[in-house]
């Protein structure tokens, strides 16, 4: 696969744009039937999410409304600082509401638990999960994440939303973070 931004940072693509595009057609079809005549409340988890839900909103043929928060546990970091902060909260009252919480990646799952804690006390109807992106053998918690994108290795990632200090959101693929490349 041909990288479209040349970079000695972006490793080689874990997940090219034509599978992703492909598994979120399938995600939001398996979601559609799930939530037949229900209108869920999709919860998108701000930046690093905003493209897969724009894309996977698209492919769910049930009305779905829309909401963000932006939490943060990194920072500028690679590694997450362990402290979350919402820095976004909702505009809508979620009481009596089937939620769907749209992550880009789920790495230890400590900072969803502590959103997921704060949701569930907010009184929907229930909540669910869908993440893009699923980091093998590094959860520290036991969560019930309802639909899986792809599970990948432990490594850094960058693309299709994900991020270094803002930076490489915007490649259509997904790839690995090469912090320090060799020259």
């Amino acid at each position: 696969m041909k990288r479209t931004q040349e970079d000695s940072h972006i490793g080689d693509p874990i997940v090219d744009s034509e599978t992703l595009q492909l598994r979120i057609k399938e995600l939001g079809q398996v979601i559609s039937k799930d939530f037949g005549d229900k209108t869920p409340l999709l919860i998108g988890v701000l930046k690093g999410a905003f493209m897969f839900m724009s894309d996977l909103a698209k492919s769910i043929t049930v009305p779905v409304e829309f909401d963000f928060m932006a939490i943060s546990s990194y920072g500028n970091a690679t590694k997450s600082s362990g402290v979350v902060r919402i820095l976004k909260d909702l505009d809508t009252d979620i009481v009596g509401r089937d939620v769907i919480v749209v992550e880009d990646i789920i790495e230890s799952g400590l900072t969803l638990q502590y959103l997921l804690r704060n949701l569930k006390a907010r009184g929907p109807s229930s909540v669910t999960i869908c993440t893009l992106l699923l980091k093998r053998g590094l959860q520290r918690t036991d969560l019930q994440v309802d639909y899986v994108g792809f599970e990948i290795p432990a490594d850094f990632v960058v693309g299709y939303g994900l991020d270094v200090a803002e930076l490489y959101r915007n490649l259509p693929f997904i790839a690995r973070y090469i912090e320090d490349p060799e020259f």
